[in-house]
């Protein structure tokens, strides 16, 4: 029965595939390879699978070619709408700060015409209470020197009744004459005081109303001040809470570590020199207060690792986590953020602090470390060049750095961690509570 099917299948399979012989010439002998029908279909099969395996392969290369180009197009999208996000918050910032700088200096004008204007209202409340006074005691002294003229005239009249009177009148005629002169001078005396009194009294009217003005300024430049102070404390607070740090136990560090007084940088406050604080008084010291306690914001936000070590344009290929591994394909750990750029690309230190370790380190090939405030330290790792040393103090912006792929890597780039305390903690949290600040 398998003959006769065998047979029948060879016979099929001879009208599509005819038995067919390739012959090998030597110089010395001829052979020949018999193709038979089922080896041929054999053949052909295989070659069919082997040309389908390569177009769908090709399809698959060509496709994630694609689909990466499409990836890397929408990444450098981002990166610029990231970038001119940073511009237009750093546009922003400067303009608010240029606000809040002028507003003070508009502030610190208005409180000295203040000052000034309150010398002279003292001045001419002064003034207008001597004025007063002296109009009392010019009074007093005209009432005084009518009763003599009366006593005088009564003693002349007596004297003219008598006997030998006209010797004696004419010996008071000279006291009579004395005292018409000095009455003279002291009603034109008073008259000059009672103009004074008034003109003192309009002035102090003109006064009151420049001080009320004044008043209605600055209630004015109180108002931007506390809003601008509003704008500018709020989102750093935001900040450093998205971060996971305690703002009180943060600006108290920073506020020990600047303790020191005396010359430019003493805190500016306000005295009342022993009297009820007014209004006035009352919201300049809580500006001033905010004002500080924005100045060190600004100290601590230089301190702690809000910025990005990668400026120029770079690509995220690694996240804070477990991941799989690109060496030995296992589940590991990874303690920080990759940044892919160009060989060379310049790395900055994130924050201010003074660099422990700038060597070869076991995987992460050229290894910088930098200590700053609060417990935290910073690493970055696979450097081509380091541009710092042990001991060296670096600022927020500084290069310490050129991206390489030294170490345990699969390519260029930089790898960068934050740790707390030395445990690490993922870096994106303090780069991503930053962007609306900085």
């Amino acid at each position: 029965m398998r003959t006769k099917l065998a047979i029948k299948t060879n016979a099929l399979l001879e009208n599509y595939f005819p038995e067919r012989r390739v012959f090998l010439k030597s110089d010395n002998d001829t052979r020949f390879i018999r193709l038979r029908p089922a080896t041929q279909l054999v053949a052909l099969a295989g070659s069919s699978l082997l040309v389908a395996w390569a177009i769908i392969a090709t399809a698959v290369i060509l496709m994630d070619s694609i689909g990466s180009g499409n990836f890397r197009e929408q990444a450098k999208r981002d990166q610029r709408t990231y970038q001119a996000r940073l511009n237009d918050l750093s546009a922003q910032r400067d303009t608010r700060a240029e606000e809040a700088l002028a507003a003070q200096e508009r502030f610190n004008a208005a409180l000295t015409q203040i000052s000034v204007m309150q010398s002279e209202l003292l001045t001419s409340e002064t003034r207008r209470r001597e004025l007063e006074t002296g109009i009392d005691v010019i009074q007093s002294t005209l009432r005084d020197t009518m009763k003599d003229r009366e006593t005088a005239r009564q003693q002349v009249a007596q004297l003219q009744s008598e006997d030998g009177g006209a010797v004696q009148v004419a010996a008071s005629t000279a006291p009579m004459d004395f005292l018409a002169d000095a009455l003279a001078r002291t009603a034109k005396e008073r008259d000059q005081v009672v103009l004074d009194a008034q003109d003192a009294l309009l002035a102090a009217e003109e006064l009151t109303d420049q001080i009320a003005v004044m008043q209605e300024q600055n209630d004015a430049i109180f108002r931007q001040l506390e809003e601008a102070m509003t704008v500018s404390v709020a989102p750093l607070d935001r900040m450093f809470r998205a971060a996971g740090m305690p703002t009180d136990r943060i600006l108290e560090t920073v506020r020990r570590g600047y303790s020191g007084q005396g010359g430019p940088l003493t805190p500016l406050s306000f005295t009342t020199r022993g009297d009820q604080p007014t209004v006035d008084t009352l919201r300049a010291n809580r500006l001033l207060n905010q004002m500080d306690r924005l100045n060190l914001y600004r100290l601590a936000a230089s301190k702690a690792p809000f910025a990005n070590p990668v400026q120029n344009a770079f690509r995220f290929t690694s996240k804070f986590g477990f991941r799989r591994d690109p060496k030995t394909g296992g589940r590991r750990m990874h303690n920080g953020v990759d940044f892919a750029a160009g060989l060379g690309t310049p790395l900055y230190a994130t924050a201010d602090g003074v660099v422990t370790h700038a060597g070869w380190g076991s995987g992460y090939g050229r290894l910088v470390k930098i200590q700053h405030e609060f417990g935290i330290e910073t690493r970055y790792a696979h450097m081509s060049k380091m541009r710092v040393k042990v001991g060296q103090r670096v600022s927020r912006g500084d290069r310490i750095g050129d991206m390489g792929a030294s170490g345990r890597v699969t390519g260029v780039h930089l790898h960068y961690e934050v740790r707390v305390g030395g445990k690490p903690v993922n870096p994106m949290i303090y780069i991503k509570a930053a962007n609306d600040v900085f």
